[in-house]
């Protein structure tokens, strides 16, 4: 069972937060401040962190330098909601960006949706004559090595974890580059359509009109 830290000095929040996910099957520890959650991280290992940023003690930027270090997924859930501040969260590392007030539904499935990719290369993938091994980070088209830039592999390595489901651009693109998507399509799309002609996939990623691409398997 899945066990995830949140770090909300707000009692109200945190009971909702951490009462949530037990409903939702996962086991829940509560911190109360930056430096009890630093305490915690070294007694506990989770699969993900839900921090605050504004907190006493030490704050969610160093505990996110602290979950790092031990390969631990972050999602901030904060009230800085500038656009600024969400660009700094996702560069610094964060998986995820969450602004309070928000929909507990949305929470939990961005929590699901981390959980996801994180635990996506456990086990090898074979599509076609196409396997794919996640955590070594290596292709095979027909038994030979395939040559992925990073992005590249990162981008089949989403399009695989959600296999048949619509992806957006943005969704893509925040989470391979690790910024806020602005609209601009060219990068993407030219990583796309490389991949495609690499693994043979012009007839298997499928472009969604108006929305992104699709994984068919």
């Amino acid at each position: 069972m899945k066990k995830i830290l949140v770090v909300e000095d707000e009692e109200a929040i945190g009971i909702l937060i951490c009462r949530t996910l037990i409903e939702e099957g996962y086991l829940c520890d509560w911190a109360r401040s930056g430096t009890e959650a630093a305490e915690r991280i070294e007694k506990a290992s989770y699969s993900l962190a839900l921090l605050d940023i504004m907190l006493p003690g030490i704050d969610g930027y160093e505990l996110l330098e602290y979950m790092k270090a031990v390969g631990t997924p972050v999602i901030f859930v904060t009230a800085k909601g500038q656009l600024k501040d969400k660009v700094q969260g996702l560069k610094l590392g964060a998986d995820d960006y969450i602004v309070k007030p928000f929909q507990i539904s949305e929470l939990v499935a961005r929590v699901e949706a981390v959980l996801r990719r994180s635990s996506r290369g456990t086990a090898l993938t074979q599509i076609g004559d196409v396997l794919i091994d996640l955590p070594g980070r290596r292709v095979l088209k027909g038994g030979k090595p395939v040559e992925l830039t990073g992005k590249e592999f990162e981008i089949l390595a989403e399009l695989v974890s959600h296999k048949n489901m619509a992806l957006s651009r943005a969704q893509i693109y925040e989470d391979v580059w690790n910024e806020i998507y602005t609209g601009e399509t060219r990068t993407l799309d030219c990583h796309v359509q490389k991949l495609r002609k690499k693994l043979g996939w012009e007839d298997r990623i499928r472009t969604v009109f108006r929305v992104g691409y699709r994984l068919e398997v």
